[in-house]
């Protein structure tokens, strides 16, 4: 297909062309990646316009659910929500399951949302490798809110800070000690901790939940943006709480967007993405050099034949 007409597709809100256009940036094929960067470069004069929300928690969280009722209600209101649903991916067979969209059977079939998922293929930081292009082709195609759901949260679950404005800690109440359930660097730089599945009988544990939480978020050091993380709570499945979320979302942005933190962080995040960019072609030209390939090869047979010290055959790859 042509890129200018990946573009029209993309730009007239045609859900097939964006899928296969997200396909295409996705693949590893050379020539597809050369199309690839065609198809960015075509589109970025149409990005930058939508709100960009991270979505992460421990397994069990209700991340779907909380997705699929905090959606609809954004998309209720007017507004066309893109959701990029990250799936683990099998160490061993390579695959993932994909299953996030049949968890959101109402979110799915509304006319102004489209779940998008997609396997993280090893890739860590709890995003695929390609979530940013794919951001940027959401922003071409008119979506003006676009939600990351990560993998859950883990020891290195922090690159979606680097590609999102604002980072949405979902946590549950009552699940033993919820301090030491999270690591100190996610808790750093969530910008809200929502406490979830506050009904029934956790209403009560809800409540004690975001207290402890409120206190230990004021533990830590002040944000650059100026903005104060908030502690809410909510039930997904009664859509309790919902509506406070998107009001307290909405009074970042317009705190973020007044003392020029959006675009202070947006300008850091393309650096951060350039240098990227700039690691992963150096990786890629290492391991594709012949000569280089041949003396890994040799220095991996030397380590298992011989018992070789693999730091200093590590010295003599560059030396």
């Amino acid at each position: 297909m042509e890129i200018a007409h990946y573009l029209k597709g993309i730009r007239d809100g045609d859900i097939s062309i964006l899928s296969r256009a997200i396909t295409l940036i996705e693949s590893t094929n050379p020539d597809h990646r050369v199309q690839a960067t065609e198809l960015i470069n075509v589109c970025l004069p149409f990005t930058g316009n939508s709100f960009r929300l991270g979505i992460t928690g421990v397994p069990g969280v209700g991340k779907s659910t909380f997705i699929e009722s905090f959606g609809c209600l954004l998309a209720d209101q007017k507004n066309k929500v893109a959701v990029l649903a990250v799936d683990p991916s099998s160490q061993l067979s390579k695959g993932s399951i994909l299953g996030d969209k049949t968890r959101m059977e109402k979110l799915s079939v509304h006319p102004n949302v489209f779940i998008r998922p997609t396997p993280a293929s090893g890739n860590l930081g709890g995003v695929a490798d390609r979530t940013r292009e794919t951001i940027l082709l959401f922003e071409a195609a008119g979506y003006n809110y676009i939600l990351v759901e990560t993998v859950g949260v883990g020891q290195s679950e922090t690159e979606v800070r680097n590609l999102t404005d604002f980072f949405l800690l979902l946590m549950l109440a009552g699940a033993g000690d919820e301090l030491q359930g999270i690591k100190r660097g996610i808790m750093e730089m969530a910008d809200a901790v929502v406490i979830t599945k506050a009904d029934g009988i956790n209403i009560d544990k809800a409540k004690v939940a975001r207290s402890e939480f409120t206190h230990a978020i004021h533990l830590f050091p002040a944000s650059e943006s100026g903005w104060i993380p908030e502690v809410l709570s909510c039930s997904a499945v009664e859509g309790k709480g919902i509506s406070e979320i998107i009001l307290m979302i909405e009074k970042y942005k317009r705190l973020v967007i007044s003392n020029g933190y959006l675009d202070h962080n947006r300008n850091t995040q393309k650096i951060h993405w350039f240098r990227q960019l700039i690691l992963e072609r150096l990786k890629h030209d290492f391991f594709s050099n012949p000569s280089t390939a041949a003396k890994i090869a040799d220095f991996e047979k030397e380590i298992v034949e011989k018992n070789s010290n693999p730091y200093s055959l590590f010295s003599k790859l560059f030396s």
